[in-house]
């Protein structure tokens, strides 16, 4: 059976709303994504850094516990897992404060070999990192040669906005390498300056990238391919945290992907009909996270 490896950073987040604390997670965009992958019954291998810590052996049993595998990642001595506290809004929207300390040598691991078939995603701030992108460009790369799908999900946060001028060409690297790359307006707004999916789809195309899924929070969804254009609009649910939305609707798309057996020799076949199905999963496990503090969909039974 194919892997879906997830490539990324590990925080343990704790939740406030109304400044209380109301729950404390694993969290990371990656991870988020992971942990829903794995509750659906994919194979999913994840790719992280973690401490040597009771943190991070929190986090490695929590992921196993859920069915996501880790045998690449190695908790380093000496490393605090990263701890992020996010304070909820009126809106369910989280404000952040991190608190991290990454050792010299950053992921020092034997890296996997995906095959035909597989899926790999990746993004937010670490797939930009100085400190690890060659790293993890270089394992993208050779599993897009490989045949693998490449799903990269940009998820830029203001607090980096000052470095994305400086970053610019490992997040271009990143869009070049991609399948399909999933982001918000939010996102292409802070990096582009582009507040329309079409122009947004036209500067994607310049890097090579061909298919974009571009999420418009409440407003819904829309996709961008050399043959189709649309529009699926959100569900309306109620609101309670938006912390693990984006990734859970990565995950509903990946899993739409896998469920239908589609590699990314597919893409460009794609009916209409499929791509509204694979995002309405999408839609369907973001509406389930946003209404309660759990950063993923809940367990199956």
């Amino acid at each position: 059976m194919n892997l879906v490896f997830a490539i990324g950073e590990t925080v343990y987040d704790i939740i406030f709303d109304h400044d209380e604390p109301k729950a404390a997670r694993a969290g990371g965009a990656m991870l988020n994504t992971a942990v829903s992958l794995g509750r659906k019954g994919l194979n999913v291998e994840m790719i992280t850094e973690l401490g040597n810590d009771r943190i991070g052996e929190m986090v490695l049993n929590f992921l196993r516990e859920n069915g996501v595998s880790t045998s690449f990642t190695r908790p380093v001595k000496g490393f605090k897992t990263p701890v992020s506290l996010a304070f909820l809004d009126e809106q369910g929207n989280a404000h952040y404060s991190f608190y991290k300390n990454y050792p010299r040598e950053r992921l020092n691991i034997s890296w996997p070999s995906p095959a035909s078939g597989d899926v790999v995603l990746f993004g937010s701030y670490y797939s930009l990192d100085p400190a690890v992108h060659s790293k993890i460009a270089g394992f993208i790369r050779s599993a897009k040669e490989a045949g693998a799908l490449i799903v990269y999900d940009p998820n830029i946060r203001k607090n980096h906005l000052a470095e994305i001028r400086r970053l610019m060409p490992h997040l271009e690297e990143n869009m070049a390498l991609a399948n399909i790359v999933r982001g918000s307006d939010e996102d292409f707004e802070n990096l582009f300056g582009l507040n329309a999916g079409e122009m947004v789809f036209e500067r994607l195309n310049q890097l090579s990238c061909k298919n974009l899924i571009y999420t418009c929070s409440d407003k819904g969804a829309e996709v961008f391919t050399e043959k189709i254009r649309f529009h699926v609009p959100a569900k309306k649910t109620e609101v309670i945290s938006t912390i693990g939305a984006g990734d859970s609707f990565n995950a509903g798309i990946i899993y739409g992907l896998v469920k239908k057996g589609l590699t990314c020799v597919d893409l460009s076949q794609i009916s209409e009909g499929d791509w509204k199905e694979i995002i309405n999963d999408g839609i369907e496990f973001a509406a389930e996270v946003c209404g309660s503090y759990e950063n993923y969909i809940k367990r199956q039974r």
